[in-house]
């Protein structure tokens, strides 16, 4: 089973067997934004930073921005959730996943959050 973790941007990050990461946003995220309408993707090689926008998704109530929880490149994309951006308030920690990275610096894992903490987080948020 990968191992999970959190940013406080509400992503969350699996790490694969693969040495890749997968990034979605978090249930938290999901229900806050309500039904998701559109969802824009970035490009497979693209190059991301840590906190930089690199994905959008829209719902009914808002419009907001993915950011890269840690730096890396894009490897692959869950072109399913373009298609039917409703799977991700379906299985937003799961099927609904966003993209795959290949971290820049693997121990950089260590900067995020793990269920705990997180949910530690979403206890002082307002």
């Amino acid at each position: 089973m990968s191992q999970i973790f959190y940013s406080k941007d509400h992503e969350w990050i699996a790490m694969g067997t693969d040495g890749l990461v997968t990034v979605g946003i978090t249930d938290h995220a999901q229900q806050a934004l309500g039904d998701i309408v559109f969802v824009e993707l970035p490009e497979p090689g693209r190059s991301v930073a840590k906190g930089e926008a690199c994905a959008v998704v829209e719902s009914v109530k808002a419009a907001s921005d993915v950011y890269a929880p840690l730096s890396g490149t894009v490897t692959e994309v869950n072109r399913s959730i373009v298609d039917a951006p409703a799977k991700v308030n379906a299985e937003a920690e799961g099927d609904g996943w966003f993209f795959r990275l290949r971290l820049q610096d693997p121990a950089s894992l260590t900067e995020l959050m793990d269920r705990a903490a997180y949910d530690e987080f979403l206890g002082t948020l307002a």
